[in-house]
């Protein structure tokens, strides 16, 4: 039986997926006419990278029926390179910018978001694709460019760090790391807005699968990580800004998807 603690947080936890509990009618910031929120960061450096956007040159599985039946989560890679239009696909698939609505007051993009307010922020170390010095980037979704942050010395050392001892993910291409700013969903939902953020990251990760999967790469989802090694990474301050997801992209060969198995030796153990 769990502790009476432990009994209190789960039950908080429920509290907060219902969100019915809640006794408050106060307006929004939005209500009150208080400036929005910037729709993206601004840029962090000077040293910016445009991304190719010719996604038809991409080897595409265009049957969506088989897209979705062989979606899986890889944990083991090639290492062999990936290409920069197949990045690009990935970065446009999970937070690409389809139009902007009014004056400028919300992005339409490739992933839904409760009242378009997309709170992510798109980080990713870069270990092996082609034309681009590994490192850790930005993505700057309103231009479709990246943008090269700094070097990292002893990647894999960091990357095992980072993601408390999966070592597996040191052999993945790139690492997406998405940051969640808060208040562009607190200003329109105020505290009704973070199981809505909760609900955003999940479309973006599942489109970051979908699109892993058509071009014949792999990604897994990763929910255990060194949040503040993460902020402290990327400049976060942990507070308006913090790491939310983190999720690694690598080259995937059939052999790899059999090593797969491994993952799940234990499950066999215990029958």
């Amino acid at each position: 039986m769990p502790s009476k603690k432990v009994e209190e947080l789960l039950k908080k936890g429920r509290q907060f997926i219902r969100f019915d509990d809640i006794d408050i009618d106060e307006p929004s910031d939005q209500q009150l006419k208080l400036i929005q929120p910037p729709l993206v960061k601004e840029k962090m450096t000077s040293v910016q990278i445009s991304l190719p956007s010719n996604f038809k040159d991409l080897k595409l599985e265009k049957d969506i029926l088989k897209v979705i039946g062989q979606r899986v989560s890889h944990r083991v890679y090639t290492e062999g390179k990936m290409s920069l239009l197949e990045l690009s696909y990935l970065l446009w698939a999970t937070q690409g910018i389809k139009s902007i609505r009014g004056n400028n007051y919300a992005t339409l993009r490739t992933v839904p978001s409760g009242g378009a307010r997309h709170e992510f922020e798109t980080y990713l170390i870069i270990k092996k694709v082609d034309g681009l010095t590994n490192g850790a980037y930005h993505y700057l979704p309103m231009t479709h460019e990246i943008e090269f942050l700094f070097d990292i010395d002893q990647m894999d050392t960091l990357v095992k760090s980072a993601l408390v001892g999966q070592g597996w993910a040191t052999s993945a291409n790139v690492i997406f790391f998405w940051s969640v700013i808060p208040y562009r969903s607190e200003w329109r939902y105020s505290i009704f807005s973070h199981r809505i953020i909760l609900v955003d990251i999940g479309h973006v990760c599942q489109n970051l699968y979908i699109a892993s999967e058509s071009i014949g790469l792999g990604t897994c989802a990763v929910g255990a990580f060194d949040r503040k090694a993460c902020d402290s990474l990327f400049q976060l301050d942990g507070e308006d800004e913090f790491t939310i997801l983190v999720s690694p992209v690598g080259t995937v060969s059939q052999e790899d998807k059999d090593k797969e198995q491994d993952f799940y030796a234990f499950l066999k153990q215990d029958k």
